[in-house]
């Protein structure tokens, strides 16, 4: 209670003594879609070009000197941008600031306040509007592909399971949001089988626990998407539809309404995406819908999120061992939604408030019954015979989240003591969940989860000094309070451009956890009885790096160091084989993950951009149920985790052309036939993947565009048992009204 007092009484003393000062230099900085720039470093100049004042611009762009200076020029400087000087003016004026050959973004996710990427001491990337329209990949889970870190294994060809792993860890370890709607279910699991990547403005992805802000799920990392906004530059309504298609029976169309009326804008969507992949029973579909509307109020801000997916994908199992299963299928629906308010209440204080929900609706069926099998691949043979049996699975669940926060900043930077940003979060989530197999006679699995959370956040930015402190507050209603602290800094070594530019050190501290699945804590089935005394997992981790640029702003290498620690790893024991088959999950395992990442940006010409990017992971599973077993054992490699993988990629806009080129490669990693192939298969081969797209506008409203994925056609298996696909190429157009 002091310290509120104490912020509030600050708050309004900075106030009266900024309304009882004649503001004589005000101005604001934008970069070109004209959007705010907050933390810009503005340095008042005399004529002789000497330093009289400086200060940071605040998170709506704006600074101001209260002092008068007759022939006096602003510089305003923030990496990642060039570097601008005007004339001073005494009327309020903009200054826009354009972006440098290799740029930097505002960021919203490693603090949950927008940032300058520069001035983030997290991890963080961001796969920008461009590039997502240059790559023209149907699906989110190809463009995280190419982010350093991590690791994306797809089943076999589009709509079936997808995964992520970041750093290391599991795939439910990383949190998933949309516009701040959280998409995971409850557990962590999420599958990006059916996520398009239609309608997508950026996304960003910050690599290292983030459970201090955001939660559970949120143990190695997260991924939030935002949805594109109503342009203001459009004015009236612009209509865009694409429409392509090719080999594998494939199509891919959408249409969007997109615009601006006074201060409300509005963008609306519907994309399809269908495909027979290859084989028997193969078949995706996925049709979505959404919309993005804004209404500005003066101080405060409203807007409606909504997005709806309807899918459905065969299933037809692991191909490369068995015969196809010709009548499994899983039709899934996912819907989100959600309110935010928006207010400045005064030039210091920002707050705001959302309410989201989401559902989603898996339903896994097969009724058919295929003839026995035995599994067999290149010399190795199972010693059963397997049998198929009918199943009709629900995964039905829902969460309701409210969220407010209130940021607080003290200072402008025209002092030593610098900015200072107080971040006060409080959060609710309830989480339901309906669980089973209508056909197998158990009782369905029914529970709901409720979860208070509380963050408090220090930031402060002291002349090249960047440092974030926090922790967040968890009372589950099982197990209980969790306290999740977590330390950030980033120092700009050197801030000047040139042929050695500015160089950024940074390091990470901190804990995440993430909370058991309904299945793990509830499960009535005794085959995997639930356990509701289980614990969340945690994961203790830092990091550190370096970000160098070279050749006036036209390269950047970055190279960073992570250390994962993972503990109460949920594990499932057996308990018995007879009368019948039991078990239920446990505590148990542990595991670690560590290694590097190295990235490369460069521009070396005008409309040419080239990546490259590298990991190296060290992962080894350090306690286990089964110590001994040659896959899940202690001393084992975590499964599906590479120890090297990398991406090198290329898009270049020439005249009315871009044209897209990426090249991944996955090395060799643990993985399992899950088939008792004898011997066992408990390695999975290296590959490499390369992709093309290309986009020629013939003229403002038509463009014709194309895409080859797998070019090289080459035959591999992401997952042991599933081919993925081979060479796959659409062509069609885009039409803007």
């Amino acid at each position: 209670m002091r310290i509120s007092l104490i912020l509030v009484l600050l708050l309004f003393s900075n106030s009266a003594l900024y309304s009882q000062s004649s503001e004589t230099i005000r101005g604001v900085v934008v970069d070109p879609d004209q959007a705010a720039v907050p933390k810009a470093f503005v340095r008042l100049l005399a004529s002789d070009g000497t330093e009289t004042a400086h200060t940071l611009t605040d998170q709506q762009g704006r600074f101001s000197f209260q002092q008068h200076c007759a022939d006096c020029s602003l510089e305003v400087e923030l990496t990642g941008f060039k570097t601008k000087r005007v004339p001073v003016s005494r009327e309020a004026r903009q200054i826009e600031l354009q972006l440098a050959p290799v740029q930097e973004s505002i960021v919203v996710t490693p603090n949950r306040s927008e940032t300058p990427s520069s001035l983030v001491g997290s991890t963080t990337s961001v796969i920008t509007k461009e590039e997502i329209d240059a790559r023209q990949e149907p699906m989110v889970s190809d463009l995280l592909q190419t982010v350093p870190g991590v690791t994306i294994n797809r089943s076999g060809g589009y709509g079936a399971v997808t995964s992520l792993f970041v750093r290391g860890g599991d795939s439910d370890y990383t949190k998933v949001l949309l516009d701040g709607i959280p998409l995971n279910k409850p557990g962590g699991a999420f599958d990006f089988s059916n996520l398009v990547a239609a309608n997508l403005d950026h996304i960003e992805i910050v690599r290292g626990p983030q459970s201090a802000l955001f939660g559970s799920d949120a143990m190695t990392g997260v991924v939030q998407l935002f949805s594109r906004h109503g342009e203001p530059e459009n004015g009236g309504p612009q209509i865009s539809l694409n429409l392509d298609g090719g080999n594998l029976s494939t199509l891919n169309a959408g249409a969007d309404l997109n615009g601006r009326a006074g201060r409300f804008d509005y963008d609306a969507f519907w994309s399809r995406f269908s495909t027979d992949n290859q084989g028997v029973n193969a078949a995706f579909t996925d049709s979505t819908v959404g919309a993005n509307l804004g209404q500005d109020l003066g101080k405060t801000k409203i807007r409606w999120i909504l997005r709806d997916d309807l899918s459905r994908a065969g299933n037809p199992g692991q191909t490369a061992f068995q015969p196809a299963i010709d009548d499994a299928f899983t039709h899934r629906g996912d819907g989100y939604t959600g309110v935010s308010f928006d207010n400045q209440s005064t030039q210091f204080w920002h707050q705001r408030l959302a309410y989201t929900f989401d559902r989603s609706r898996v339903v896994s069926r097969d009724l058919g019954l295929d003839a026995p099998y035995t599994p067999t691949f290149d010399g190795h043979t199972s010693q059963f015979q397997f049998f198929d049996f009918p199943s009709d699975f629900v995964d039905d669940t829902r969460r309701h989240h409210v969220d407010y926060q209130s940021d607080v900043t003290l200072g402008s930077g025209t002092h030593d003591w610098g900015q200072h940003n107080f971040t006060l979060a409080l959060s609710w989530d309830r989480e339901l969940g309906f669980i089973g197999d209508r056909l197998s006679g158990s009782l369905p699995t029914h529970h709901g989860l409720d979860d208070f959370g509380g963050i408090f956040q220090y930031q402060a930015i002291i002349g090249r000094l960047s440092l974030t402190n926090g922790f967040r507050v968890e009372d589950h209603s099982l197990f209980g309070r969790t306290v999740t602290p977590r330390s950030s800094a980033a120092y700009l070594l050197r801030q000047s451009s040139g042929s050695v530019g500015a160089t950024k050190l940074k390091f990470n501290f901190g804990l995440g956890f993430k909370e058991p699945s309904l299945v793990d804590l509830f499960s009535p089935e005794p085959s995997f009885l639930g356990n509701p005394h289980l614990r969340p997992e945690r994961n203790r981790s830092f990091d550190f790096g370096v970000e160098q640029r070279f050749w006036n702003d036209r390269a950047k290498v970055e190279v960073n160091w992570f250390d994962n620690r993972f503990r109460d790893l949920v594990e499932f024991e057996t308990i018995s084989f007879t009368p019948r088959f039991v078990g239920t999950f446990i505590n148990l395992n542990a595991a670690k993950a560590n290694g590097a990442e190295v990235i490369v940006e460069t521009a070396p010409k005008a409309g040419l951009k080239l990546t490259a990017q590298y990991t190296y992971l060290n992962s080894l599973i350090t306690q286990s149920s089964t110590p001994s077993d040659p896959i899940f054992g202690v001393g084992q490699g975590l499964l599906r985790r590479p120890r090297h993988s990398g991406s090198l990629g290329a898009i270049w806009n020439w005249q009315k052309l871009t044209a897209s080129s990426t090249l991944t490669y996955v090395g060799h990693r643990v993985d399992s036939d899950f088939e008792g192939l004898v011997p066992p298969l408990t390695r999975d081969s290296s590959f490499s993947r390369w992709d093309l797209a290309w986009t020629y506008r013939f003229s403002r409203r038509f463009a014709y565009v194309g895409a080859i994925t797998n070019a090289l056609d080459r035959s591999y298996m992401e997952a042991l048992g599933f081919p993925a696909l081979p060479i796959a190429f659409r062509t069609g157009g885009r039409f803007t009204f």
